[in-house]
C-alpha cells in the first residue's frame, strides 16, 4: 500500500491542484495585473503604473472604510467570542432542553446575509421611528450598532457550536481533580476550561476578525442608501468603486483597493498564526 501511494499520489494530487490554479492562483495573478492597469473589461487593460495604488492611498473615503470596519471588526469580535462562550458553558451543563437551544442558537447562521440584512433593517428602523429617531441609513452610529447586532445575532451560535466542542474535549479527570481539590467554578474556568480550550479561542478569534473585515452583504442591505457613506466596510467601498461609477479608472482603482484588502486579511492571518504557534510553544 505504501509502494501505491508513493508511485500514484501525483495522479490522486493534479486534480485538485489543477482546480485551485484555475479558480485561485490564476485570477490572483491577473487581478494582481489588473489592479497595475486602467480596464472596462479584462480583455483591453492599459497599463497604468502606481497610480491606481496612489489613488487608493489618497482616497479618503477608503480611508473612511478601514477605520469603520477596523473599529467593527474590534468590536464584533469581542462581542461575539465573550457572548457565544458564555453560552457554551450554560449549554454544557446537565440542564433540560441543552439540544433544542443548541439548535435554535445556531439557527441564524444558516440564513443568508442578505436576507438578514434586510430583515433587521426593517425591525431596527421600526424600533427607532418609534422613538423618533433618525433611521439607520441616516445614521451612522446607528448603523454601526445596527450591523454589530445583525453579526452577533447571527454567528454567536455558529462560534457556540465550537466552543461546545472544545469544553466537551476537556478530560473529565481534570475536572474531579479540581474539584477534589476544592477549587471554585471560577477557579475551574480560568485554571481548567479556558486553557484547555484555547484552540477553539483561536478558531473563533480568526473567524470572527475575517468575517468582521470581509463584510459585505448584511453592510449592503442594512444600510443601503447611507448618503454619506461613513457605515461602509473596506468591502462595500471596493464594491461601490467597481460598479457604481463610470470609465476604465475606476476599475483599476477598485482593483487596487482589493488587492491591498487581500493582502490586510493575509497579514491579520499571519499574525494570528504567529501568535497561535508561540502560544503552542510555550505550552
Amino acid at each position: 500500500m505504501q509502494r501505491s501511494l508513493k508511485r500514484w499520489w501525483p495522479v490522486f494530487l493534479l486534480p485538485t491542484f489543477a482546480a485551485f490554479c484555475v479558480g485561485f492562483i490564476y485570477p490572483f495573478i491577473q487581478g494582481l495585473y489588473l489592479s497595475f492597469c486602467k480596464f472596462i473589461t479584462i480583455d483591453n487593460p492599459t497599463w497604468n503604473g502606481l497610480a491606481n495604488y496612489i489613488y487608493a492611498f489618497t482616497d479618503a473615503s477608503f480611508r473612511q472604510s478601514f477605520l469603520f470596519s477596523a473599529a467593527f471588526t474590534i468590536v464584533s469580535t469581542l462581542a461575539i467570542n465573550v457572548a457565544a462562550f458564555a453560552i457554551a458553558l450554560a449549554l454544557t451543563r446537565a440542564i433540560k432542553g441543552t439540544n433544542l437551544f443548541r439548535t435554535v442558537f445556531f439557527m441564524p447562521n444558516l440564513i443568508g446575509g442578505i436576507v438578514l440584512g434586510y430583515i433587521w433593517q426593517i425591525l431596527l428602523n421600526c424600533v427607532l421611528s418609534l422613538l423618533e429617531k433618525p433611521l439607520l441609513s441616516l445614521d451612522a452610529t446607528y448603523g454601526f450598532w445596527g450591523l454589530i447586532i445583525l453579526m452577533c445575532w447571527q454567528q454567536i451560535g455558529y462560534m457556540m457550536i465550537i466552543y461546545i466542542a472544545g469544553l466537551q474535549s476537556i478530560p473529565s479527570d481534570y475536572l474531579e481533580a479540581a474539584k477534589i481539590d476544592g477549587a471554585t467554578s471560577w477557579q475551574t474556568l480560568w485554571r481548567i476550561k479556558i486553557p484547555n480550550v484555547m484552540p477553539s479561542i483561536t478558531i473563533c478569534t480568526f473567524l470572527t476578525l475575517t468575517n468582521g473585515f470581509k463584510l459585505f452583504d448584511q453592510n449592503l442591505a442594512l444600510t443601503a442608501g447611507e448618503p454619506a457613506h461613513a457605515s461602509e466596510g473596506l468591502a462595500l467601498n471596493i464594491y461601490y468603486t467597481f460598479y457604481a461609477r463610470s470609465g476604465p479608472q475606476w476599475k483599476g482603482y477598485g482593483q487596487a483597493k482589493a488587492v491591498l484588502f487581500c493582502l490586510l486579511v493575509i497579514a491579520i492571518s499571519l499574525i494570528q498564526l504567529r501568535a497561535t504557534r508561540s502560544k503552542e510553544v510555550q505550552q
